[in-house]
């Protein structure tokens, strides 16, 4: 019998990741303006964080085979804690970048390692159905990182975030540390980083997941990159822009609940995830409508269409993330360690480029349209399949 970790610890553990960068998003202008550089310097801070981050994913999920899942999430968080306490110290912006690096790379543990814990205990619709509930959990990450970053950046400034990151890799620590089981099967299939890699690089539906998790995160993120300028540019407070948190998780929490009623209701996940990409489509061309249309007003309506994003997001991504790797639960950790290193340097990639398109609409509705095409084939494929 598998060993099932506790799923509130787990969902802590999962969530951590994204709350610290929503957290951090707040900070960018303040950051900008501490370290003397330019907007697009500080939105470039993203980028790096991902291209780190990947690595990260690389690296925990192929200890995680070698050493265990536990061990592989301890020195992550340590890892972690170590690169936020150093960017409280810094004053120079290359040590900060260099900083954040380092905790980009422990923060990974939280995406890879729980993923595949989850993978080592559930398999098929019961692992749908715990990713659909995790899904809807991260609805939530938003709503505090968006809040808690844009309380402590008015009142304390950037290092206030950063010391509210150090403590919660703290009580990480202390939690998993007490709580955490090991859930590495007794046996595990041993293989070549490199004939991994090869297959999965072959395996075309590992390339279209990749493509698809990448585009609906780089959706998600290019709103971080870029909202922080649009809501100062418009002579609006750092709290008005975390307070947009509510509005979005709430969309994250609802898409994550639809996507969990229609797999209870027998929809497959491949038609949520083209229904979720034609939602994304349509909430890409409203927000690029609304920025043309608007040009020098202070409006943010775009949050409207910017709903339909995250409702898409909430759908599309439980249902891509439990069946990526479906094909490979014999060495989950390195798998997932190849799969996550795959997708986040195409998003570390994107957000580079946002930063410098610098236009939240156009950014969107692009990579809508791809996962309206890789949807579309994935439902061809499918009835070629079964024909």
């Amino acid at each position: 019998m598998n060993i099932k970790p506790p799923l509130g610890l787990v969902v802590l553990l999962m969530m951590f990741p994204q709350i610290m960068e929503t957290i951090y998003s707040p900070a960018l202008p303040n950051i900008a303006e501490n370290f003397a550089v330019s907007v697009a310097a500080a939105s470039q801070t993203l980028s790096v964080y991902f291209m780190a981050f990947a690595v990260g994913v690389f690296c925990w999920g192929r200890l995680a085979d070698i050493i265990g899942r536990r061990k592989a999430m301890l020195a992550g968080l340590v890892c972690y804690a170590i690169g936020s306490a150093l960017a409280l110290m810094v004053s120079d912006f290359s040590l900060l970048l260099m900083a954040r690096i380092l905790s980009a790379f422990g923060a990974a543990v939280g995406s890879v390692i729980t993923q595949t814990m989850m993978r080592d205990s559930y398999s098929g619709e019961e692992l749908a159905k715990v990713f659909s509930v995790m899904g809807m959990s991260l609805g939530i990450s938003p709503v505090i990182g968006l809040l808690l970053g844009s309380v402590l950046s008015a009142y304390w400034g950037y290092q206030g975030v950063f010391v509210a990151l150090m403590v919660s890799a703290i009580v990480l620590l202390f939690l998993s540390v007490r709580s955490l089981p090991e859930t590495k099967p007794v046996h595990t299939q041993k293989i070549a980083i490199g004939e991994l890699a090869i297959k999965m690089l072959t395996d075309s539906g590992i390339i279209k997941n990749t493509l698809l998790v990448a585009a609906f995160n780089l959706m998600w993120f290019s709103y971080f990159s870029l909202a922080p300028f649009m809501f100062e540019a418009q002579g609006l407070s750092t709290l008005a822009f975390g307070t947009s948190g509510l509005l979005l998780g709430f969309g994250t929490f609802l898409g994550s609940y639809v996507n969990k009623i229609m797999l209870g209701r027998g929809h497959t996940g491949a038609r949520l995830v083209r229904l979720a990409s034609a939602i994304a489509l349509v909430g890409g061309l409203g927000i690029w409508l609304i920025q043309s249309t608007f040009i020098g007003l202070n409006n943010v309506y775009f949050l409207a269409p910017m709903l339909l994003i995250v409702i898409a997001y909430g759908i599309a991504i439980p249902n891509i993330l439990s069946s990526a790797l479906a094909n490979y639960r014999t060495y989950a950790g390195s798998a997932g360690a190849l799969f996550g290193l795959f997708y986040y340097i195409l998003l570390g990639l994107g957000l580079g480029g946002t930063g410098i398109v610098h236009h939240l609409g156009m950014v969107i509705t692009l990579s809508a349209l791809l996962c309206v095409g890789l949807g579309l084939h994935l439902g061809l494929a499918n009835k070629v399949k079964n024909a």
